[in-house]
């Protein structure tokens, strides 16, 4: 069963773009970081702009 199920997907021309898949991944990983330590440091210097009246 399993060498039938071998033999249909080698037999399958259309595998995908695997390739495209992964680097569209890739980049949409990396804007995700981007943007998140971008407002990361935005909001760690609004917090350390907030004055507190101590000392």
């Amino acid at each position: 069963m399993i060498a039938a199920r071998i033999a249909v997907l080698r037999a399958d021309p259309e595998r995908g773009e695997i390739t495209t898949t992964v680097i569209v991944t890739a980049l949409m990983a990396i804007a995700a970081i981007v943007i998140i330590a971008i407002i990361v440091a935005k909001l760690t210097e609004k917090a350390t702009s907030i004055n507190l009246g101590i000392g």
